[in-house]
């Protein structure tokens, strides 16, 4: 788990069932495991998913989503989650997240 000093954006709540990261639309890859002989058996790659508390500026109040550590290190990177929902793709965020920045464009 990231470290919460050092990501100042966030605050990390545990883990949970949902597979697909609300901020990047990743979902499950499938795939094999090869073994040394060259066996194939059927495996899934699961992403590396969080559930975190963002605060939002903006709106003045807690978001709670599920991301994966990478969007999570990116949403550090722009600087916060209203910052990187304004220049993210509709295409790719999740419902609840369309509505997010629907109202922190609207009040921005």
């Amino acid at each position: 788990m990231l470290d919460p000093l050092t990501y100042k954006n966030y605050i990390a709540v545990g883990k949970f069932m949902s597979k697909r990261c609300e901020l990047t639309g990743i979902s499950p890859l499938k795939g094999h495991n090869v073994s040394h002989a060259k066996n194939k058996t059927k495996r899934r790659f699961v992403p590396n998913l969080k559930k975190v508390i963002f605060k939002s500026d903006i709106l003045k109040k807690n978001i709670r989503l599920n991301v994966t550590n990478a969007a999570l290190r990116t949403v550090d990177f722009k600087g916060g989650l209203d910052k990187y929902l304004m220049s993210a793709k509709n295409s790719k965020l999740s419902n609840k997240v369309k509505k997010i920045k629907a109202f922190i464009s609207s009040k921005a």
